[in-house]
């Protein structure tokens, strides 16, 4: 037998849930050809993996790498993670559609980007990537603030007729151009302003294709969380599609350790026979940009409309009076737990990973007209990292059945276009911190259990077919990791930091990481629902 890549003496965790066991790899052209003891073997080129896990690549349920792979096509922070496909398209958010207002209202400041964008649809978005090239697989979905703002409707109300069959159009339109699933971000604009009666015509148009799916980062408002899952298990069963709960975590400290109220509704859901479940990562801060926590009246009309309220001394005292009250309906402000991590302007890099309340502090400023003026001075591109919630929470829900991995993080580099900046470590540690933080140190799960959240499950929600898998005849995506290394580096003060302990990534059956060095190989794609 001969293979292009024999990968030898390893420990398999195939991805299904199923225990380990010894085996060798034989790949060739992309594909896995013979997991057996492939002793008389030959092969262009050998990985001995003694005393290493050989798993399927990660699949990051959850990414926003929508367009920073445009900026940083080797998605350092990703790979270096073991993660081998970006599900992109996530909170609403998606870099199609486009309609004749342009971009506006589809980007979100979390996928900023400095390179031009030149397409009008998902076809013209994954022939951008690919031609320039990029080091990790994408699965797209089609957000809902992008269908909103291809339809004109920036504003909070509700669609015509003709404008709702319009949106149902271009929900089609991308779900037969390969778009897995449909997306709703609705605590941010313009996905905010759909009613659920809204969002149930759109996720029908997913119904007849088959695996495709409604996701959510839904209305978490103060004491909606429950609520919130209970509107996305609503939507699944009228609309007739499966759905996908983003980011499961409690954000309002009043209801802290109340996670099997949230998960109920999703348990009693599937009991009558709605395909359900949720993603999750493992830290006890969310991140976001500041603009996501403005009275909703503030982001009507999109982004150029709402700074130009904020700079108009009415609004802005208006909207000063209604943050003094809380944000998401009344949560209280807590500014010494938001930390910038990003701003668009040189001038104000120096608060790069302060508090909103220090940077108050320095200016002899109340901190709710600190908050309002960061958004003012930086064009609303002003990120934080926010610590809302405690590891009892994020424990329960990472070690639930229905839980699959994903890191609301971009695939970016440390040396990149956002170098600067100091976003969640999420982005560079998700996966390494499950499997030796809560594997290896803690026991919370087995590693077979923990794999397969990150691998299998994710592989078949979407559905992938060909990958999430050590099988043969599927896609050789894998990920090879020393199970006693393998941990996060990157901290809250120092995110730039790549994983430690995964040794070996392929994409597409090419090295991506080799010995722990990016190969500077550029193998990833655009994959398609239904490929």
């Amino acid at each position: 037998m001969s293979f292009d890549l024999l990968i030898k003496n390893g420990t398999i965790v195939d991805g299904t849930g199923s225990l380990r066991y010894d085996a060798d790899l034989g790949i060739s052209g992309g594909k896995i050809e013979a997991i057996g003891r492939l002793e008389d073997a030959e092969a262009g080129r050998l990985i001995d993996a003694s005393e290493l896990i050989v798993a399927p690549g990660f699949i990051d349920m959850h990414s926003h790498s929508d367009v920073t792979l445009l900026d940083d096509p080797g998605g350092e922070s990703k790979v270096h993670q073991g993660v081998t496909t970006e599900v992109v398209g996530n909170c609403g958010f998606s870099p199609f559609p486009i309609g004749p207002d342009g971009p506006e209202g589809a980007s979100d400041p979390d996928m900023a980007s400095d390179y031009p964008w030149t397409w009008n649809d998902l076809d013209g978005w994954a022939s951008t990537l690919e031609s320039n090239g990029i080091s990790i697989n994408m699965a797209p979905q089609v957000g809902h603030s992008a269908i909103r703002a291809a339809a004109g409707l920036n504003v909070d109300r509700r669609p015509t007729k003709d404008e709702l069959q319009a949106m149902r159009r271009l929900v089609t339109e991308s779900v037969e151009q390969g778009a897995f699933s449909l997306s709703t971000g609705l605590t941010v604009a313009p996905s905010m302003f759909g009613d659920t009666d809204e969002i149930v015509a759109l996720a029908e148009a997913l119904a007849p294709f088959d695996g495709a799916f409604y996701v959510t980062h839904a209305r978490v408002w103060a004491g909606n969380h429950v609520n919130a899952v209970e509107e996305a298990m609503e939507i699944g069963r009228r609309a007739g599609v499966p759905v996908s709960y983003s980011h499961m975590a409690i954000i309002d400290s009043r209801f802290y350790g109340t996670g099997e109220s949230m998960i109920a509704p999703i348990e009693r859901a599937r009991s009558e026979g709605l395909d359900a479940t949720y993603d999750v990562y493992p830290y006890t801060a969310a991140g976001s940009h500041l603009g996501q926590m403005v009275p909703t009246w503030l982001n009507e009309g999109g982004e150029s409309a709402m700074l130009r309220r904020l700079r108009e001394p009415a609004t802005r005292q208006k909207a000063l009076d209604e943050i003094r009250t809380g944000h998401f309906g009344g949560l209280p402000w807590r500014f010494d737990t938001i930390v910038i991590s990003y701003v668009k302007s040189e001038a104000n890099q120096s608060i790069v990973g302060k508090s909103v309340q220090q940077v108050a502090t320095e200016r002899n400023q109340d901190p709710h007209e600190t908050y309002l003026a960061l958004l003012d001075e930086e064009d609303n591109h002003v990120g934080a990292v926010i610590h809302n919630r405690v590891e009892s929470d994020v424990r329960y829900f990472l070690t639930h059945p229905l839980a699959m991995i994903g890191s609301d993080g971009n695939a970016i580099s440390p040396t990149g276009v956002h170098s600067k900046e100091k976003p969640h470590p999420r982005f560079y540690g998700t996966y390494p911190r499950i499997l030796g933080r809560y594997v290896r140190e803690q026991s919370l799960m087995s590693l077979e259990t923990a794999v397969h959240k990150m691998t299998g499950m994710p592989a078949d929600r979407l559905p992938l077919k060909d990958r999430g898998r050590v099988e043969e005849g599927l896609v050789a995506d894998l990920a090879i990791f020393d199970p006693n290394e393998v941990i996060d580096r990157a901290t809250f003060d120092d995110p730039h930091q790549l994983a430690a302990g995964i040794r070996h990534v392929l994409v597409n059956g090419e090295s991506v990481v080799s010995d722990g060095v990016h190969t500077g190989a550029r193998p990833g794609r655009v994959l398609r629902r239904g490929s």
